[in-house]
């Protein structure tokens, strides 16, 4: 029994980052061996087991062969006599397909310490072909490793995925879930661009692919192209350090704008609804967790009118915020308000810009929380008030704060 620590642990330590999480690879032992040692089997498709002492995943070595479309299409086989090499070579990219021995000896039988050193993300085989989820995983490494460069046989292949019909056999949860690793990666961008590139982003988000050659008004957005726009939103909201439903609500506040008529282009009136609604789609296609969904609906309804905000009055900020649902989720309100920072400065030549909607609408947020709701629905009940008519007098109590923190505003 031989034991070597493989995939990104290796490539990690390689590229002098940290490591945070350990795969393991056992080449020439069985189950039965495993078991006897002490080690837990937890795996369903083929023989994983947990270390009795660390719990950490050790992998029998094995190979695989196609049977079907898509990423459950594999027959396993492992056994005592399957080499490390064999193990390695159904690996995605030869950098990820780099064991190290407990002594530290390195086994790199693909050059992927040639890779490392050249910064190019190569697939191993001809079996890459075999998982459609690997041409996610090469966009999300792109996006990770922003120096690396894809090589041109790999880009090649993954064409000819997408073109044999694979990328259309990913499963929703498998999309959902490197998409948001990608989205979560120091260059977003880069992943929804090699995802162009080989023609798998038109078959997993046509509601984005379609954003490229959608022309924008110039005085708004210098940069013009509508997915040019687009990409520079999801790299400002990675600078900004933004969590996860901020990047998607990023990702797809605009995706109205892929069907805006031509006749009416490069005005996009009324694109934020149409967003809305295609929002929808994609959320429920890919199964998108509700946290990241809600406040990207947020997001693609109000964006508009937040950037437009600096020009409200007291009763229309006070019925946006309401809109926005902030009285109820403040937190998310916050998160929103840095979504739409990232649209406003994700243009070109604008992305050292300031962003006072941010700061005016969290001061009106503030005010306006101040304001007892429930002391005035008493009063108002008292009066013979009830439903809307109380919403209007604490919409009116409300208003009356925040027209007095933004009475300096109206002085000037």
């Amino acid at each position: 029994m031989q034991i070597f620590r493989v995939g990104g642990a290796v490539r990690d330590a390689l590229l002098g980052l940290p490591v945070h999480d350990e795969d393991w690879v056992v080449v020439g032992a069985t189950p039965d061996q495993m078991i006897a040692a002490g080690y837990l089997p937890v795996g369903k498709d083929f023989p994983v087991f947990l270390h009795p002492q660390t719990r950490a995943e050790y992998a029998l070595a094995r190979t695989e062969r196609k049977t079907g479309r898509g990423y459950h299409g594999f027959v396993f086989h492992n056994s005592p006599d399957v080499t490390l090499e064999e193990d390695l070579a159904r690996r995605d990219l030869t950098i990820n397909a780099i064991a190290q021995a407990e002594d530290g000896t390195l086994t790199d039988p693909y050059g992927g310490q040639d890779d490392l050193r050249d910064r190019v993300l190569r697939h191993v085989t001809e079996a890459f072909r075999e998982d459609p989820v690997r041409i996610l995983r090469v966009a999300r490494f792109a996006a990770r490793f922003t120096e690396f460069q894809l090589a041109p046989e790999t880009m090649d292949l993954m064409r000819a995925m997408v073109a044999d019909g694979e990328a259309d056999a990913l499963v929703p949860e498998r999309v959902w879930q490197e998409l948001a690793r990608g989205l979560m990666e120091a260059r977003p961008s880069r992943m929804f661009e090699v995802l162009r590139d080989c023609g798998a982003l038109a078959r997993v988000l046509p509601e984005v692919d379609r954003l490229w050659g959608v022309p924008q008004r110039a005085d708004y957005h210098p940069e013009v192209d509508t997915g040019v726009h687009l990409m520079m939103v999801l790299d400002m909201s990675a600078r900004l350090a933004a969590p996860l439903p901020v990047r998607f609500a990023c990702l797809t506040h605009d995706l109205g704008k892929g069907t805006t008529p031509p006749e009416v282009l490069p005005k996009h009136i009324g694109h934020e609804q149409r967003s809305a609604r295609l929002l929808q789609k994609v959320c429920n296609r890919l199964r998108v967790p509700n946290e990241c969904r809600e406040l990207a609906d947020v997001v693609a309804r109000e964006h508009g009118n937040i950037h437009r905000s600096g020009e409200f009055g007291a009763a229309p900020v006070v019925r946006l915020l309401e809109r926005c649902d902030a009285f109820r989720k403040p937190e998310r309100f916050e998160q929103v308000l840095l979504a739409c920072e990232c649209d406003a400065r994700g243009r070109g030549g604008l992305e050292e810009q300031p962003y006072p909607q941010r700061p005016r609408l969290l001061a009106a947020l503030k005010a306006a929380q101040t304001v007892d709701t429930a002391t005035i629905a008493a009063q108002a009940r008292e009066r013979g008030l009830e439903g809307p008519q109380i919403g209007e007098e604490i919409l009116r109590a409300r208003t009356h704060v925040v027209r007095d923190l933004l009475a300096p505003e109206s002085s000037l």
